[in-house]
């Protein structure tokens, strides 16, 4: 069980860097809404982070 809980991590942060990189700290927030809303198990808070990072996702390109 060890590993898969190393790799898990090495996974979450590798893809929390690539959040960052492309999206800067409103992908991290959003991120991090979505999560923390995920494991209190509240609807709100996970919409609010999905939101953000829908609305990241969709906005034109410039």
């Amino acid at each position: 069980m060890p590993v898969l809980t190393l790799l898990s991590a090495v996974f979450v942060v590798g893809f929390q860097q690539i959040v960052q990189w492309k999206y800067g700290a409103a992908g991290i927030v959003g991120l991090l809404l979505l999560t923390i809303g995920i494991k209190a198990k509240s609807p709100a808070i996970t919409s609010a982070g999905a939101v953000v990072l829908a609305l990241l996702v969709t906005r034109p390109a410039m």
